[in-house]
């Protein structure tokens, strides 16, 4: 009686199988396995649209800035203007960053310029990782003033007339630093 129950079932499943109702039934989870497939696909697309991160608009016009008065707790007394720097050499470079292209300049001839074009770059909350195949630039905010520190890894950085500083600024905070007046110095 046994066997005869168990191979009723298989008699009813194969009946099943064969009848128009299932036909409609497998399209169906056919149809439902091609949606899940579309979301899928479409999910994982989604996924691969990474967002491109943006160049703080900060980097448009970085000036160099130097620690004058290291004991001061006011930002804007202890980091100014490096005197020597403006005045004397004049081979302090400034920098412009977009997110393509890096612009080192001569602080005292807009003409004399250093450009890097082929660099990736990371935004990390106050923190910039800006990376070629020589070395990696880590500019990042250390005061609200603001003020940035620029580390360099990697091979070094040398630049005809145009000396790195440690400490950037913006050139629109710049006037509210500590300035020193070249005098009769031009620069």
């Amino acid at each position: 009686m046994k066997n005869i129950i168990i191979n009723c079932s298989f008699l009813i499943t194969m009946l099943a199988s064969c009848s128009p109702a299932t036909d409609k039934k497998v399209n169906t989870a056919d149809s439902t396995e091609a949606k899940k497939a579309d979301t899928v696909a479409t999910q994982s697309s989604a996924k691969n649209e990474i967002t491109k991160p943006e160049m703080p608009g900060d980097f448009l016009a970085l000036v160099p800035i130097d620690v004058l008065n290291p004991k001061s707790t006011n930002v804007h007394e202890k980091y100014g203007i490096e005197f020597s720097g403006n005045c004397y050499s004049c081979d302090l470079a400034s920098i412009s960053i977009t997110n393509n292209t890096m612009v080192w300049t001569n602080v005292c001839d807009e003409k004399d310029t250093f450009k890097i074009n082929d660099f990736s770059f990371t935004n990390e909350g106050s923190q910039t990782t800006i990376k070629t195949t020589e070395r990696t630039y880590i500019l990042k905010q250390i005061d609200k003033a603001p003020v940035y520190e620029l580390s360099i890894e990697g091979n070094k950085l040398e630049l005809k007339n145009k000396r790195v500083s440690k400490y950037f600024t913006t050139q629109k905070a710049l006037p509210l630093f500590t300035e020193h007046d070249c005098g009769d110095f031009e620069g």
